[in-house]
């Protein structure tokens, strides 16, 4: 009674107890936590359990992993852009880095112990190169409780596989039409999320985020005209039921890219036919192809250990501009091999992914299998797609089936065997007649602290 007496009489000792205290509780109560998504904020003292450095009202601390794999491709010179990379045109087998990250996060905590600032700065190291992935700060506003906002290179907020951490993924990759939608995840912008933060919130399940982006992320060197990508994600966190959780979201994505030339294209029916139809007018200079996507996601899992099962699905459809060679959104605007400007082509797509990740007795096993599917072009199918129609393999579907198994070896390295089968559809255009032979397994394993 003393020594509580002495701390209140020393204002200053006190808090500084208090907070200790603070810490170690929270450090407690992070037990067996992982990062979950790429906009994820750790505790503010510990990132996996390791207490770094601390000090008053604020903390820095240090999180980082590497995925060194071997993969064995169906034929020589596999397309396999969206398992990791092509392979060299005389090559079918290669080790690979697939990714080396070292993250840092600062918090910054007001005097009641209330986040305050977040600061992240993550880099990609592999055998190409060095990049930065995140470089991003969020200021949540503490006299309401229900505002914060992020600045920087970060996250779009859109559906669930796109935010999912390559950390915690099971599968080696995320599927084509996530890829092509959106390639490398970030984009330079800011994002306002409106939650609930106070403890007896009626609405603290629920979480609106509206994010204003440059659109080309990290393919591209920097925003190269007026457009910017309206992101708007209404979500509700996962809920527990006696047997079960659920969360799952929608998302919407307004968008587009400026016309540089007095040409474009889109699908158009003529006798009963659907072709990419020529649009010359000059009207079209400076008017926006657009790009628009409406999403659904949801996330299902048991809450047994043992023999836990997850699944989680996600449909996305909408309209993608590209160009003549392919629908993935350009980071740069498109030109020739003379750098003469190329025109958009906007096609009508959709696409969705299912994955169900079922633990064997033990955590340490995970049985996975996924199927997702991308259409780039839905008004055609199969032998309709010719060339004839202004149609090229930007317009041919594919289908991929992925299983694997996943071993924790330790809480420090895991690995994973994995298999695509990937099929496309049969078509008049060259190269695309039959199935190809791009089927490709991947050996990866992972370290991280």
């Amino acid at each position: 009674m003393q020594k509580i007496d002495n701390m209140y009489r020393h204002p200053a000792k006190f808090k500084r107890v208090y907070f200790s205290l603070t810490i170690v509780l929270l450090f407690i109560s992070v037990a067996g936590y992982a990062q979950r998504t790429i906009n994820d904020v750790m505790d503010s003292t510990t990132v996996n359990h390791l207490l770094i450095i601390s000090k008053k009202y604020g903390s820095l601390s240090f999180s980082g992993y590497l995925q060194p794999q071997f993969q064995l491709a169906q034929s020589k010179g596999t397309q396999a852009e969206f398992q990791g990379g092509n392979f060299g045109d005389f090559t079918n087998n290669r080790f690979r880095l697939r990714r080396g990250r070292l993250r840092a996060d600062y918090m910054m905590l007001t005097e009641d112990g209330a986040p305050s600032t977040y600061f992240v700065l993550q880099f990609d190291g592999t055998e190409q190169g060095v990049a930065i992935r995140d470089f991003w700060g969020r200021y949540y506003e503490n006299k309401w409780k229900i505002l914060a906002v992020t600045l920087g290179l970060s996250g779009r907020p859109f559906g669930n596989e796109l935010q999912l951490s390559s950390s915690v993924r099971e599968a080696p990759e995320r599927g084509r039409m996530s890829q092509i939608l959106m390639k490398t995840e970030r984009d330079l912008g800011v994002t306002f999320t409106l939650n609930p933060r106070w403890k007896d919130a009626k609405l603290k399940n629920f979480v609106l985020d509206f994010g204003v982006y440059n659109g080309q992320g990290l393919a591209g060197n920097g925003e190269f005209d007026n457009s910017k990508d309206y992101i708007l994600r209404l979500s509700h966190k996962t809920y527990a039921f006696k047997n079960f959780t659920i969360a799952g979201g929608i998302s919407t994505l307004q968008g587009g890219l400026d016309h540089r030339l007095p040409v474009s294209y889109k699908m158009e029916q003529i006798n009963d036919t659907w072709k990419m139809v020529k649009d010359s007018s000059t009207a079209t200079i400076n008017k926006v192809a657009p790009r628009r996507y409406y999403g659904a996601d949801i996330q299902l899992a048991t809450k047994t250990k043992s023999w836990k099962s997850e699944f989680r699905a996600e449909v996305i459809s909408g309209l993608q501009t590209g160009t003549s060679t392919t629908s993935t959104t350009p980071g740069s605007y498109p030109v020739d091999n003379k750098a003469v400007a190329l025109p958009f082509y906007t096609r009508t797509f959709n696409g969705a992914y299912f994955t169900f990740v079922q633990t064997l007795n033990s955590t340490d096993n995970q049985l996975i299998l996924k199927y997702d599917w991308y259409d780039p072009n839905a008004k055609v199918k199969g032998m309709d797609i010719s060339s004839d129609k202004g149609l090229s393999p930007a317009d041919v579907r594919f289908d991929t089936f992925g299983f694997g198994f996943l071993h924790h070896f330790n809480p420090h390295f895991k690995a994973v065997l994995y298999y695509d089968i990937i099929k496309n559809e049969s078509t008049q255009i060259q190269g695309y007649t039959a199935d190809r032979k791009d089927n490709v397994l991947t050996l990866r394993t992972q370290f991280y602290f």
